[in-house]
Formats: C-alpha cells, sequence, structure tokens
C-alpha cells in the first residue's frame, strides 16, 4: 500500500509507503526538501500540511496545519504539503565506514578538531557543507559537518565543541586516540552551494559551524570560482574564533571573498566588529533581494537571520539556507 504526496503549486506526486516519512519518500524520488538534524528538533523541514492526514511522532495531524515537521511526518493517507522548498536532486549514494583516529588537535579550550581517515581505496564523496553521522555504541548517532573540502575525500575532519555532560564529546572523545575507531555514515545535508544562480554570496558561521563553511571556501577556492562573497564568523570571545591564521590565508589569496570577524562581547584590545553577527550583515548590506545566504550555528542566530533577513533585507525565501546546530541527544543534532 502507498500514499500519494502531492507538492501544492507543482504537478509533483511523490509515492510514499505506510510508515515512511515524508522526506524519505522525497529522497527516494530524487527529490530534495530542507533538512538538518532529521530528528525533528531544529525546525528546518517545516512545511505546511495542506490536505490529508500525517502522524508525526504520537500525535495524528490533519491538514490544513502549518509547521509541519516533514521529517517526521507519515502520511495516513493521500497528503498535499507545502515544504519551503522542493528541488530535483540526484543524491550521493550514503555509504557506512569505519574510520580510524588520525590527530586530535585542541585550537581552543571548548574545541576539537578530530581528523579521521578511511580504509585504504574507500572514499566518502560528499558536497562542500554536508555532514555526517557518528554511530553510537547503543545505536544512536550524533551529526558533524565535514570541515575538509570535497576532494579530500579519503577521510574526514570535525570540528566538535565541547558539551557540558554531552555523550560523545565527554564520554566517547575525551577517551579517543590515534588508531582508535569510529563508524560513520555520510552525506547527509541540503547544506551546499547552489551554483545555477550564481548570486553573490553571504556566509554567517557562529562557534563550530565555521566548519561547513570551511568545506565551501576551500572547495570554491580550489574550483576558482570566484563569486562575491562575504564571510561572517560570530563568536562570543576572540578565543573562540579558533582559525585566526586560516582567516588570513584566505584573505590573501582570495580576492574575491571579504571576512568580517564579529564577537558578542567585544573585549578589550578588540578592534574589529562587534554585536550580533547577522546584524553585521545587515549593516554591510541592507539590500539582500540579490543574494543567497548561507548560515550555519547557533539556531537563534539562524532564526533570527531568517527573520530580519526577510522583513529588513528582502532575501527571497528560498534563497536561505540554514544548518542550525541544535543540542546533541536522542532527539537533536550537530553538536
Amino acid at each position: 500500500m502507498t500514499f500519494d504526496i502531492r507538492i501544492v503549486g507543482s504537478d509533483i506526486v511523490l509515492p510514499c509507503g505506510v510508515g515512511e516519512t515524508v522526506l524519505d519518500a522525497a529522497e527516494r524520488a530524487g527529490y530534495s526538501i530542507p533538512y538538518s538534524c532529521r530528528k525533528g528538533v531544529c525546525s528546518t523541514c517545516e512545511g505546511l500540511l495542506a490536505d490529508g492526514c500525517a502522524d508525526v511522532g504520537q500525535q495524528r495531524m490533519r491538514g490544513p496545519r502549518d509547521g509541519v515537521l516533514l521529517c517526521r511526518a507519515k502520511p495516513a493517507s493521500d497528503v498535499a504539503i507545502a515544504p519551503k522548498r522542493i528541488e530535483k536532486r540526484n543524491p550521493l549514494a550514503r555509504k557506512r565506514i569505519t574510520a580510524t583516529v588520525y590527530r586530535i588537535r585542541r585550537p581552543a579550550p571548548d574545541v576539537v578538531i578530530l581528523q579521521l581517515r578511511f580504509p585504504a581505496g574507500t572514499r566518502g564523496k560528499f558536497r562542500a557543507g554536508q555532514y555526517l553521522r557518528v554511530m553510537m555504541p547503543d545505536g544512536d548517532s550524533r551529526n558533524f559537518s565535514m570541515a575538509n573540502p570535497p576532494h579530500e575525500n579519503d577521510g574526514v575532519t570535525l570540528h566538535i565543541r565541547h558539551v557540558p555532560g554531552g555523550r560523545f564529546s565527554e564520554d566517547v572523545l575525551a577517551s579517543l586516540s590515534f588508531g582508535n575507531k569510529l563508524e560513520v555514515e555520510l552525506p547527509f545535508g541540503e547544506f551546499f552551494l547552489r551554483e545555477s544562480a550564481a548570486k553573490p554570496i553571504v556566509l554567517i558561521a557562529t562557534g563550530t559551524g565555521f566548519a561547513p563553511i570551511k568545506s565551501i571556501v576551500e572547495d570554491m577556492i580550489r574550483r576558482d570560482v570566484r563569486w562575491p562573497t562575504r564571510l561572517y564568523w560570530g563568536a562570543r570571545a576572540e578565543r573562540d574564533l579558533y582559525m585566526p591564521q586560516l582567516i588570513t590565508k584566505w584573505s590573501a589569496q582570495a580576492g574575491w571573498l571579504e571576512i568580517t570577524l564579529v564577537l558578542s562581547d567585544g573585549a578589550a584590545g578588540w578592534q574589529r566588529r562587534t554585536g550580533l553577527v547577522h546584524r553585521a550583515v545587515l549593516d554591510d548590506t541592507p539590500d539582500l533581494a540579490r543574494h543567497q545566504v548561507y548560515a550555519c550555528g547557533n539556531p537563534f542566530m539562524i532564526d533570527a537571520a531568517r527573520r530580519d533577513f526577510r522583513r529588513a533585507g528582502k532575501l527571497p525565501d528560498n534563497e536561505f539556507y540554514a544548518d542550525p546546530f541544535v543540542a546533541s541527544g536522542d532527539q537533536a543534532s550537530g553538536i
């Protein structure tokens, strides 16, 4: 038995099996809709259930109803939906790989850079900006963005923020050393550059949300993509901007890239920007109507940026791409 998922305002109809989520059905049919955590926490996948019934967790929802989590919604009848965006996509094949710990560095007190190597001859294909899942011993998982560019696909580099009480950052990561094994699955996520638009780009990161931005920028540099691009990296303290040498290197080699560092709490001696990072964007570019924006990191920053860019900056809804890093756990991702 299957149900039909009709996309409002289009001629797209997706078949959906019993117990299958809208997101899974879309991917199986070769389409992508916005998502990040796939666990019903980040709200990236929210859309309109225009008609029909769907089960979300233990709740049966009937259309019309807005704000439905399409990564969790399982149709219980034929349905009509309106996601924020739907695109035809040829997804990269996902792989599960047993990776080996190669190097661990701590560039800041609460940040670990974890470099993993894949077995000889194994490649993990992904798009710059996407993430992987690290599998936990109990079958749960944690999501981390790849910080390395896609051509370096014989392994992955992850930027991991320490979370007090976090099962991965305290229990697993603290015990890792050279040669240890981790099982990972990749790729996931819709946070990657849309090259067909060829519009000026704004990249925004907070904290370790810098990781997928790093992958995107290094991929652009390697492929000599020279679109006008502004990168804003926001943090609380200067030490949280944990790769200053890389920022200096990019500034020297990529003339098309303008970099702005923003501290929410400007300390004595800080001569650069202070305040909210998304407000710095609007101060520099009040009119975002012809831009694309890619925002990654703190979900509160992402919500504020989405709202203010749309209202004040006239940014089209379909040109805002986001990957919110929400707290780890059985229903979370990204940290």
